[in-house]
C-alpha cells in the first residue's frame, strides 16, 4: 500500500500527471473534490475537461467525504484535489468572514486517514508557498491552511513529487 502526494503550481501537469500513475484499466475511485458552480461556465468546463480525460472504467466520486473514503481502503484512490477540498472546508466553516475559524479537525482527520490508509491513494494539491503573499486575509489563510496542509500530508506520504512545467520532481 502506497500514498502519493503530487503538487504543482496552477497548469503544471499535476492532475494528469497523477492520473498517469494508474494503468488505464485500474479500478480506480476518483474523488472529485471540486464544487459545481452553475453559474460558472467557465469553471464547468474545467470540471468537464478533467472528467472526459478518465478512462472509462474509473469510477467519479463527487462531494465525497474523502477522509471517510481514503480510511476504508479498497480500489486504489486519486484524490484531486485537496485545494478545492480545503476551499469547501474554509467555505463551510464561515472561514472568509471570521478570523476565529479552526479547521484543524478537518485537516488532522485527513491526515490520519491517509496515514493508515489500507490501499493506495494519490493525492493532487496545489504548491502555494512560491507565490506572493496576497494583499487579502482570505488569500493568506487560503495560503496559509493549503501549505500547513501539504507539509503534514508530506510527512505522512511515501512520495511527493513536485511538477513544474509538466516535470516531475521527486522530493521523498
Amino acid at each position: 500500500m502506497t500514498s502519493t502526494l503530487v503538487l504543482g503550481g496552477t497548469r503544471s501537469g499535476k492532475s494528469r500527471y497523477a492520473e498517469d500513475l494508474f494503468p488505464p484499466h485500474a479500478p480506480v475511485r476518483y474523488l472529485a473534490t471540486a464544487r459545481r458552480d452553475d453559474d460558472d461556465p467557465e469553471w464547468a468546463a474545467r470540471l468537464e475537461a478533467h472528467r472526459a480525460r478518465r478512462p472509462p472504467g474509473w469510477v467519479t466520486v463527487e462531494k465525497p467525504d474523502v477522509s471517510a473514503i481514503v480510511a476504508g481502503g479498497g480500489d486504489p484512490l486519486l484524490v484531486d484535489d485537496l485545494a478545492t477540498w480545503l476551499t469547501a472546508v474554509l467555505d463551510d466553516a464561515g472561514a472568509w468572514v471570521s478570523a476565529e475559524v479552526d479547521v484543524s479537525p478537518q485537516v488532522d482527520a485527513l491526515v490520519e486517514a491517509v496515514r493508515s490508509c489500507p490501499g493506495d491513494v494519490v493525492l493532487v494539491s496545489a504548491e502555494v508557498g512560491l507565490g506572493v503573499v496576497p494583499p487579502t486575509r482570505a488569500g493568506r489563510l487560503f495560503r496559509d491552511e493549503l501549505g500547513a496542509l501539504n507539509a503534514a500530508l508530506a510527512a505522512v506520504c511515501d512520495e511527493v513529487l513536485l511538477l513544474v512545467a509538466g516535470l516531475p520532481l521527486r522530493l521523498k
